[in-house]
């Protein structure tokens, strides 16, 4: 009861004014820039978060969650109406998607991905109401030592699930480790500053998210410039019929089951969980031969994955302080940036900034239901816009928004080496999301490590807690030996039970 009486609390903060203008605000931006390929909801909340340091922390956090979530039903647009999935959880939507709008049904494929992000959204958002207090009690009773093997399974998991290398992985967890350390350590000792005073304090997370993916992705994308617009298939008002619906709403309900736990899980993400909804759905499906040539169930439970996974995706954020995606890193950054130390304390010292960010949750859901139906053909035209056009203006507010941190034009030439080093994980194929998260969560790392080693005096077994601590170093040994385990292990018996 007291959840729901704090719920109710942060419904009555949500419903002013000025935060409902904040909720139409971030839901439009985040369907807009999920609907534009290439920029997504982390670099459009790295963009802002210079801007949103002179706003209360409730109203930023209530804009940046309609981003997200918008986000997430913007990119199904982009992915129906031009085949170009705008995030990559999206990519699944537009193998069923695309071929739906050619074969002039896009208007029900838009419908569907609409409606099934808001079931799925709604569902998931009620979830993280009851899921997260009891993670909370939980991360409570752990000390520092469980903490330190919490980080280290973020830190490995981000590396050996996400992309198409653990190597490279690795490589990018090095350079957010690196790039987290530099300043001034705990012992007042200098680390990598080359003598520079401007380098003392570190660098500050927002100069590296903006650097990194709104520097990095103009550069990007100036290097394979097209200068002309996608081919946008026409699109009317979204509309379903009784066949559709009838068709549409278990793979909605079985997409939500897949998304939000994945989103709750460390490197768990979007895109798993929209894969296997689309495996799914084809499995169960009474028209099985409709797939791969446009049916409506593969587009409606992968995008019920998708925004269920984001809802889960605030849980670890939120209760322990850990990310799982970009953009909730991004957003990790931006509570530390107004002194709010995400994890389980957050719920009693910022009790009303949490409960007021969850019912927003549902208020931008419900806005983006309503600006999405009847506003399709609109955020279809948005697809015209020509690219220079586009990025100039991103690497305009980047540049502003850096300098605006500290006033230091130093902070420019941050920008730009930054910049220089997102182009060239994304030219070798290297993955973000380690480097943010080792950014991050790498100077709290030291911070609990070097805790549990004076609680134990310089012992190496302090940081082992208590049975928490030990499975979840048991985690951590199955995850790095997976690959072994698969060879050595799994492939002989299933041999012998096909065998057999």
């Amino acid at each position: 009861m007291d959840n729901l009486a704090n719920l109710l609390d942060g419904f009555a903060h949500v419903l002013t004014p000025m935060n409902l203008l904040f909720a139409v605000l971030g839901v439009t931006i985040g369907t807009a820039v999920g609907v534009l390929p290439g920029i997504g909801p982390a670099m459009t909340v790295a963009l802002l978060l210079p801007v949103t340091y002179g706003m209360e922390p409730a109203q930023a956090f209530i804009m940046f969650a309609g981003i997200f979530y918008g986000g997430m039903y913007g990119g199904s647009t982009t992915s129906i109406l031009l085949n170009t999935p705008g995030e990559s959880s999206s990519v699944v939507t537009a193998i069923e998607g695309n071929k739906m709008a050619k074969a002039g049904r896009a208007a029900q494929a838009l419908a569907t991905a609409a409606i099934g992000s808001f079931v799925a959204g709604t569902i998931a958002t009620v979830l993280l109401v009851v899921v997260t207090p009891p993670v909370v009690d939980f991360a409570i009773s752990l000390g520092s030592p469980d903490y330190f093997a919490l980080m280290l399974l973020a830190f490995v998991s981000v590396t050996a699930v996400l992309g198409a290398s653990r190597v490279r992985g690795f490589a990018s967890l090095l350079l957010g480790l690196v790039i987290g350390v530099i300043g001034i350590d705990q012992s007042g000792q200098q680390r990598l500053t080359f003598g520079l005073p401007q380098l003392a304090d570190g660098i500050d997370v927002v100069v590296v998210a903006v650097g990194i993916f709104a520097v990095g992705e103009a550069l990007w994308i100036a290097a394979h410039l097209r200068r002309k617009a996608g081919e946008v298939i026409p699109v009317g008002q979204p509309w379903m019929g009784k066949q559709d619906w009838k068709r549409s709403w278990r793979p909605w309900l079985r997409g939500t089951a897949f998304g939000f736990p994945f989103g709750a899980v460390p490197a768990g993400g979007a895109e798993i969980p929209t894969f296997l909804s689309y495996v799914t759905e084809k499995k169960l499906s009474k028209h099985p031969e409709e797939f791969g040539r446009g049916a409506i169930e593969g587009v409606a439970g992968p995008e019920a994955a998708n925004n269920a996974s984001a809802a889960g995706t605030l849980v670890p954020m939120l209760a322990l302080g850990l990310p799982t995606n970009a953009t909730a890193a991004v957003m990790l950054a931006a509570f530390e940036g107004y002194g709010i130390q995400p994890g389980p304390l957050l719920f009693t010292k910022e009790s009303t900034l949490v409960w007021t960010l969850i019912a927003s949750l549902f208020i931008g859901n419900l806005l983006l239901l309503v600006l999405n139906l009847p506003l399709a053909p609109a955020w279809a035209r948005m697809l015209r816009i020509p690219r220079p056009y586009l990025y100039a203006g991103i690497l305009f507010f980047a540049s502003m928004g850096a300098y605006a941190v500290n006033a230091q034009p130093f902070d420019l030439f941050l920008l730009l080496a930054l910049g220089l080093l997102g182009f060239g994980m994304r030219r070798f194929g290297l993955p973000i999301l380690p480097l943010i998260v080792g950014i991050i969560l790498g100077p709290r790392a030291e911070l609990h490590g070097r805790r549990a080693l004076q609680l134990s005096g310089g012992e190496l077994h302090g940081l082992i807690g208590g049975w928490v601590s030990w499975l979840i170093y048991a985690t951590i040994a199955v995850v790095l030996l997976w690959p072994l385990i698969g060879r050595f292990v799994v492939r002989p018996l299933r041999g012998k039970l096909v065998s057999a």
